[in-house]
């Protein structure tokens, strides 16, 4: 008898269980369209230029070390992700009413903010809404903290839109002052966001009803290339006068994956709150990290402080969206030169890393298994696995299953 035999096999994770699959076969002729990181048209990892030479300035400064940082994190990070989500005249920034920590990327982000507000949330049984779909860590995350998860209508699965008048809807019957997760741009797994417009419409139900926002936001700057468009949503939601928690994430606009680089922020309407809500998030921190980690955060640190370098970021994260784009563009050419069956401008009015093909569960088991391409089960597909090389080939596949039904 074993001390560990109650415990359950826990279910494979989808995203790693196909990166799996992907490595495993050697076919020349795959595609592996699952992966979250940026590729080059090559098909090759980009660490980008500027964080090559933020990484060789520090190697050159004597003073350079590996110490710990504070619980809160580096404050050159803290202080420009601040700067960059909430935009330099914020008034909650004059106002000191905005407390940043550093954490393990934008996971980290997400679960600290989860246990934070399991322990302090109003009403103490509020539950925490997320879109169908949404990124597949998300139910997790909050459920390992205790939160009930619930959904919201998201994704018109007809038109693969924004189904805004079901979400609006669901967001009005939720109970009062429930917490609702957001994504701030390119949202995953469907690249489908809201407009302005939309955004006004969220958040005029979202004061109506007393909801908690919690943003997700992954992609600034990555997604449409212009950091500022990219935090409309969050910086709408802060004028508006919300209290919210914002989770950051450093891994796709400046490639820093494996570095772990992110931030929590949490923003009060009462700058006499910053004190406690600060201690909390430090004390939760400690509990589980200690301290974050050095290395990625003295890199995004660097860029972000010098005028130069975060010039430089910008013209880069304007290569890889770019990229993107082009690739949006180059699919959905191929399909309707082939007239392939249905209307295809969703791939270009999605935005971002992911494209919610549309694609059924069987016709991606095909595209599997006859044509090597690796995606996943509800059809998304990471628009980066694209390029000129293999555009065709993706084209030419998808055009089959659809046609075979």
């Amino acid at each position: 008898m074993s001390y560990f035999d109650s415990v359950p096999q826990a279910p494979a994770d989808g995203i790693l269980k196909l990166s799996v699959m992907s490595k495993a076969d050697t076919n020349s002729k795959k595609v592996d369209l699952g992966v979250g990181a940026y590729r080059t048209d090559e098909g090759k990892p980009w660490v980008l230029p500027v964080v090559r030479k933020a990484e060789q300035r520090m190697a050159q400064d004597p003073a350079a070390n590996h110490e710990y940082l504070t619980v809160g994190g580096l404050p050159a990070l803290t202080n420009g992700a601040q700067t960059l989500i909430f935009g330099g005249d914020s008034a909650a920034l004059k106002e000191k009413r905005v407390y940043t920590i550093q954490t393990i990327s934008g996971t980290g982000a997400n679960m600290v903010g989860a246990v934070f507000l399991k322990q302090f949330k109003r009403p103490d049984d509020a539950a925490v809404y997320i879109s169908k779909p949404t990124w597949g860590n998300h139910r997790s995350i909050f459920q390992t903290a205790g939160h009930e998860v619930r959904e919201y209508r998201y994704c018109d699965y007809q038109t693969l839109g924004l189904d805004i008048d079901g979400m609006l809807a669901d967001l009005r019957a939720a109970p009062r002052a429930q917490i609702v997760v957001l994504h701030a741009c390119a949202h995953n797994p469907t690249g489908i966001d809201p407009t302005p417009a939309q955004w006004a419409q969220i958040a005029d139900v979202m004061q109506e009803r007393g909801h908690f926002p919690f943003f997700d936001c992954a992609y600034q700057g990555f997604a449409t290339g212009d950091v500022d468009r990219d935090a409309f949503a969050i910086r709408l939601f802060v004028d508006r006068g919300f209290e919210l928690l914002v989770a950051e994430s450093f891994a796709k606009n400046m490639g820093l994956y494996g570095e772990r680089t992110g931030c929590l922020h949490a923003v009060v309407a009462d700058p006499a709150r910053v004190a406690a809500v600060s201690s909390q998030l430090n004390r939760l921190s400690r509990a589980t990290i200690s301290t974050a980690a050095a290395y990625g955060a003295k890199v995004a640190g660097t860029v972000l402080q010098d005028p130069e370098l975060y010039g430089e970021w910008q013209q880069n994260m304007g290569e890889m969206s770019g990229r993107i784009m082009e690739m949006r563009r180059a699919l959905r050419q191929r399909l309707e030169k082939l007239q392939t069956p249905g209307d295809w401008s969703h791939v270009t009015s999605q935005i971002g890393m992911f494209s919610f093909t549309g694609l059924s569960a069987a016709q991606v088991q095909r595209l599997r298994e006859e044509f090597h391409m690796y995606l996943t089960d509800d059809g998304r597909i990471s628009v980066a696995g694209l390029n000129s090389g293999n555009v065709d080939y993706v084209a030419m596949a998808i055009d089959a299953v659809v046609r075979a039904g």
